[in-house]
């Protein structure tokens, strides 16, 4: 018996002094090894994820077409604003041209070419889309009315416009210049 434990001893002897095989793994190894672990695929979740993701991207290009269409027809109908802006001003000396008062035959003959003119013109403009802004008379809207002036009145109420210093004018839905008016207060 006393030769089997010595046995034993040398054996454990042997196995404690024999250097042991060792396998040097490196960090990458480890991290490749624990991603391959974790990389399990939910195709299910993927399909779920790439759906919602086409729906997005199908929703943002709808809203990309639609916002262009709405900026294409607000460019076409808006596409004369620059030049009526331009051309109200001639309007308005146009109108206070034809406010003159006169007893000469020439210069009368000359106011009526004027408001043929000035006719011409507004045709044009309203051809374009360009109305009036109704004024005197009216409520006073701070959207279509500048109020330059407010004035006590018995003949009107409180927020009426009472007179009108310069037209206003719309191009179609717009207000290019609001109407500078006298209210009642």
């Amino acid at each position: 018996m006393e030769e089997k434990e010595q046995n034993q001893n040398l054996q454990q002897e042997e196995n404690v002094t024999e250097p042991t095989e060792t396998v040097e793994v490196t960090e990458e190894e480890v991290i490749q090894a624990d991603l391959v672990e974790d990389e399990k695929p939910d195709f299910e979740a993927q399909l779920a994820e790439a759906k919602a993701s086409e729906l997005r991207l199908r929703a943002d290009f709808e809203n990309f077409k639609r916002r262009n269409r709405v900026e294409a027809e607000n460019r076409a109908k808006y596409s004369s604003q620059a030049i009526v802006e331009k051309l109200l001003p001639l309007v308005d000396n146009l109108d206070r041209a034809l406010q003159i008062e006169t007893e000469n035959e020439e210069t009368k003959s000359v106011l009526t070419g004027v408001e043929m003119v000035k006719r011409q013109l507004v045709e044009t403009l309203q051809n374009e889309g360009v109305v009036e802004i109704p004024a005197v008379g009216e409520a006073f809207d701070p959207n279509l009315h500048q109020a330059v002036v407010q004035e006590a009145s018995e003949e009107h109420e409180s927020g009426i416009v009472i007179a009108e210093f310069q037209k206003g004018y719309k191009l179609h839905d717009r207000v290019i210049r609001p109407s500078m008016v006298k209210v009642a207060e």
